[in-house]
């Protein structure tokens, strides 16, 4: 398998989207589905506003009653939201009204209390009157029956609030992935514990439980499989419950990386193994008696950047979403960098502002796939195509965002 040509990471990408299945639905309330995935368009079960109502505090009352200005009116009522005014507006009436309450019957027009002086039941309007002012009309912002959002969406905050306004009390949402994953390596112990002569602490775990977490997956962590055929078949096979197993390290061609070989005679199906890339060239991807599986690089960050790129993928398919590479956008290059060679590059980088505004990326010293400290102190990942050539500092570069500057 090691004179396989190298992937593409597109081909990655859409090869992990072809081979795993959107999961079950299920119903949520409303006020629990920030942030999942929905799984069918929502229809307004009502009419919102469900009348014309005031967008500001002042006074209603019929235009014509104050073609010339200034104009005398007579104050009859009041109108707030919850405790409309139940009368009609007649010929030379104005009716105290407040943001967000019922028009009265009759009034056209509503002139903010800022404009207008009052004396008793006596108001003036000095100025601001325009035929339909500050009323906002009935289905103004949906009607009953009107359908907003789409299958696949990830719901906002607004867009919470938006299903609660349409009274839809229950959402239909992609039901969560759950993720179980397992590191790999005798010499791996867990954060907190002191490592032995040969050992080091696992920080890939944790990482890859964050990523997990923020894609939108249930992550479920089955602990560090020795380099055994018995260890990591007792790992792999209480992850075989899971939507989706991931193995990290071991994935290469060492004496010492075992997990193709024994997953193998396990009945793992390879899809694909390794990846036109770097960081994160020994991954692979495949199927272990139905259960989609990722055997993600050791170096901690060849580990991250491919969560980045195929576990993300893999997850977001899972939600009834498109497994695509994730969205990028463009930056500045502080300095020079060098013609890239026959893997695309993923350089780490730091984000700043210029004068102008736009964006600045300049890649951090260490690009060593160990380099966690790098890492995290990165903003984004300039991508750098096979044979792409050298670009001069202040060139365009297209980058992936890990997070914004502080």
């Amino acid at each position: 398998m090691t004179n396989t040509p190298l992937l593409p990471v597109e081909d990655a990408i859409a090869r992990i989207g072809d081979a795993i299945r959107k999961l079950p639905i299920e119903f949520i309330p409303v006020a629990n589905s920030g942030g999942r995935v929905l799984a069918a368009p929502m229809v307004a079960a009502l009419t919102q506003p469900p009348f014309d109502s005031s967008a500001m505090d002042g006074y209603a009352f019929r235009a014509k009653d104050a073609a010339t200005l200034p104009a005398s009116l007579t104050v009859i009522g009041e109108s707030a939201a919850g405790k409309s005014f139940e009368g009609t507006v007649g010929v030379g009436d104005a009716v105290r009204i407040f943001t967000g309450a019922r028009l009265p019957a009759g009034a056209d027009t509503i002139v903010m209390q800022e404009n207008t002086d009052r004396d008793g039941d006596t108001l003036i309007i000095k100025e601001g009157v325009e035929l339909g002012r500050h009323i906002r009309a009935a289905g103004g912002d949906f009607k009953k029956g009107d359908s907003y959002l789409h299958e696949g969406k990830r719901l906002t905050s607004a867009d919470v609030a938006l299903i609660a306004a349409m009274n839809v009390p229950n959402v239909p949402v992609f039901r969560k992935p759950k993720v179980a994953f397992f590191a790999t390596g005798n010499e791996l112990v867990r954060p907190g514990d002191t490592p032995g002569k040969d050992q080091i602490v696992s920080s890939n775990s944790a990482g890859l439980k964050a990523l997990i977490e923020e894609f939108g997956g249930e992550p479920i962590d089955l602990g560090i499989a020795r380099d055994t055929e018995e260890s990591l078949r007792e790992h792999a096979t209480r992850g075989l419950d899971a939507d989706l197993l991931i193995s990290i390290g071991g994935a290469s061609v060492g004496d010492h990386d075992l997990v193709q070989s024994v997953l193998g005679s396990m009945g793992l199906d390879v899809n694909f193994w390794r990846i036109a890339m770097r960081p994160g060239k020994p991954l692979i991807f495949g199927r272990l008696k139905d259960v989609p599986f990722i055997g993600l690089p050791g170096n901690p960050v060849s580990a991250l950047v491919c969560g980045q790129l195929y576990v993300r993928a893999a997850i977001e398919k899972l939600l009834g979403r498109a497994a695509v590479h994730p969205p990028m956008m463009t930056a500045t290059v502080s300095g020079e960098l060098d013609a890239n060679t026959t893997r695309r590059s993923y350089l780490r980088a730091k984000l700043s502002k210029g004068a102008d505004g736009a964006w600045i990326a300049t890649p951090v010293n260490q690009q060593d796939s160990s380099m966690l400290s790098a890492l995290s102190s990165s903003h984004c990942l300039i991508m750098r195509e096979i044979g792409a050539p050298p670009v001069k500092t202040g060139g365009a570069v297209p980058i992936v965002l890990l997070g914004m500057p502080d």
